[in-house]
């Protein structure tokens, strides 16, 4: 069975991200899922892959200058220390520390005009498309809910599958906050897969099912009398969680859907070991090259939508005590050939599949960074720029969209937001953003987006 694991990120903020969300148990039969599984599925044709989207956040800020969007003819204040090399696709040069990504370039669409609105590390845009209340404090929580919650809302429960799975969301406490259901209710909260978790999808040693159908028999009966006397609903829902947590409990192909070592060697070898960071400030973080390939296997399962958080971007350079070591040239030689390692084994791995149309990928982070670099050879935070880049989907790909200005400040001509990004997930999975609509606990029905227009060159 695979054991997920992390530690606690910080960020510039020097705010611990606790795992602060932690799981119960049934009180029977040693299943857990029971008070962790807060999602709904559906049902799905046999005959082919549902569509689904990865959407995969670089949490702290990835810088846009030293990836994908790189100024070699900028002033050395702003250029920085790399340089760009040629891809498989005329024109679509990336940084020279991820190679791998130019032998799939062809496959890749990099959005450079893209602009967010948070100047601090709120992750409310890269989950639900919208910043925070205006005047609201720092970590406050968001004012929609989360796109997956939105997808399970709409999509409906028919399957035993999750519909909405968090990979290495408690990790990262801003992360934790964003991906939330609010009003729309705790059935269509993420499933987070981590080691104890994934063990609670097994029956423990003694229980078959007959004995747990027996034992499910007469928790009903006290649940009943319970019912009863409850004057609040919240004995549905309790229902409704213990049901999935039972199907899933039972059901071999949704324990083997988050279980990697179904794999080939090969295909985990495509994907590569975990990878322990040296610097001071990733010292016991740890790059999960296996969250990529179980990231794939969900989506090809079924699961709709699927996020991954992965590596500290926040690369201010040693500004303050609560920041980290090193410059941002630094940190970033150690991070990109790992982070460019699993972009590739993903997006091989899905083409090779010929999942390319059903599964979106979709990378990207909660701004880019400061144009000019500062004095401790570090970028701040910059939301007026920065990428999203995309693979699979059917969408166009081989191409850079938009650009920015010779430094790298703006984008030029046109600008793309989250929301764009967001409409263009919708209507891969079928959702059509003008026309869909949940409901505000006042009754008032609200539209998914304010802004519902597409990245039209990948469509």
């Amino acid at each position: 069975m695979l054991t997920l694991s992390g530690n606690r990120q910080k960020y510039c903020d020097g705010i611990s991200r606790r795992n602060f969300l932690k799981a119960g148990a049934l009180g029977f039969g040693g299943l857990g899922l029971a008070d962790v599984l807060r999602v709904r599925s559906e049902a799905v044709p046999a005959a082919r892959v549902p569509k689904s989207v990865i959407l995969i956040c670089l949490p702290g800020g990835p810088s846009h200058l030293e990836m994908y969007d790189m100024k070699p003819d900028a002033p050395s204040e702003y250029r920085g220390e790399f340089d760009p090399i040629s891809t498989n696709v005329p024109g679509f040069d990336i940084c020279e520390h991820m190679p791998l990504q130019t032998k799939i370039a062809d496959k890749l669409a990099v959005v450079r005009n893209m602009t967010f609105t948070q100047p601090d590390h709120q992750m409310h845009e890269v989950y639900t498309g919208f910043p925070q209340a205006p005047q609201a404090s720092l970590f406050s929580g968001p004012i929609r809910p989360a796109f997956g919650s939105i997808v399970s809302k709409l999509r409906g429960a028919r399957s035993r599958l999750p519909q909405y799975v968090a990979i290495g969301r408690s990790e990262f406490y801003l992360i934790a906050n964003s991906e939330v259901p609010l009003y729309l209710g705790p059935a269509h909260s993420p499933f987070e897969p981590k080691g104890p978790d994934l063990g609670n999808m097994e029956l423990k040693e003694g229980v078959s099912l007959p004995r747990l159908g027996d034992r499910q028999a007469l928790r009903g009966a006290f649940d009943q009398l319970r019912r009863d006397l409850d004057a609040s609903g919240q004995m549905d829902s309790v229902d409704y969680f213990t049901g999935k947590a039972l199907d899933m409990i039972t059901s071999p192909k949704v324990r083997e859907a988050f279980d990697i070592e179904q794999e080939s060697a090969s295909t985990r070898e495509l994907y590569g070991p975990d990878y322990q960071f040296q610097w001071s400030y990733q010292t016991g973080h740890t790059w999960h090259p296996s969250r990529f390939l179980l990231a794939r296997r969900l989506a090809e399962a079924g699961v709709p939508v699927v996020t991954l958080a992965e590596g500290g971007w926040d690369d201010h350079g040693k500004v303050n005590a609560a920041s980290p070591t090193g410059n941002v040239f630094e940190r970033m030689k150690e991070k990109l050939p790992v982070y460019d390692w699993s972009i590739y084994a993903l997006i091989t791995d899905i083409y090779q599949r010929g999942l390319d149309k059903d599964i979106a990928v979709v990378v990207w982070g909660e701004f880019g960074r400061t144009p000019r670099i500062n004095f401790a050879g570090g970028r701040d935070h910059w939301p007026r720029a920065g990428f999203a880049l995309f693979s699979g989907g059917g969408f166009r790909t081989g191409q850079m969209i938009g650009k920015t200005d010779a430094r790298g400040e703006q984008p030029i001509n046109k600008k793309y937001n989250p929301q764009n990004v967001f409409a263009t997930l919708y209507h891969h999975l079928g959702i059509d953003p003008d026309q869909s609509t949940y409901n505000h606990p006042s009754g008032r029905p609200l539209h998914l987006l304010d802004d519902t227009n597409r990245i039209v060159e990948l469509a």
